[in-house]
C-alpha cells in the first residue's frame, strides 16, 4: 500500500458485478489499469472484489484535472459504455481530497 500527498484526489468506484462475460470483463479491467497507469497525473490504484461481484477500486491523482481527463479518456469512456451495457448492475462513484494519508506496518 502506498501513501498519497495531501490535496491529492481519490476516485472511489464502487461496482455490483453482473454474470455476464467474465472473461471479457477480466481483459477489459486488466486494460484499463494499464492504460490508466499511463496517464498524467496517476498516483496508483487499490482495488478488491467479493465473492457476490461487489468491487471497489480506487485510483489516485495528483490533482482534479488529472482524474477529469481519465474519466474523459476516450478508451475510458467507451468500455465504461460496455460495463453499463453488460458488466455492471449499478455502481457509484466517489471524487475525493486526501487530507491525510497514513499508514501502519507490522
Amino acid at each position: 500500500m502506498n501513501l498519497y500527498p495531501p490535496g491529492s484526489i481519490a476516485v472511489i468506484f464502487c461496482a455490483q458485478r453482473t454474470q455476464n462475460d467474465d472473461e471479457s470483463y477480466s481483459a477489459a479491467a486488466d486494460a484499463m489499469s494499464d492504460l490508466a497507469a499511463q496517464q498524467p497525473g496517476y498516483l496508483g490504484q487499490e482495488s478488491a472484489r467479493s465473492a457476490d461481484g461487489l468491487g471497489i477500486t480506487v485510483s489516485y491523482w495528483e490533482d482534479d484535472m488529472s482524474a477529469k481527463t481519465w474519466r474523459d479518456h476516450p478508451e475510458h469512456s467507451a468500455i465504461r459504455e460496455q460495463g453499463r451495457g453488460k458488466w455492471y448492475a449499478g455502481y457509484t462513484l466517489h471524487v475525493t481530497r486526501i487530507e491525510r494519508s497514513y499508514d501502519w506496518i507490522k
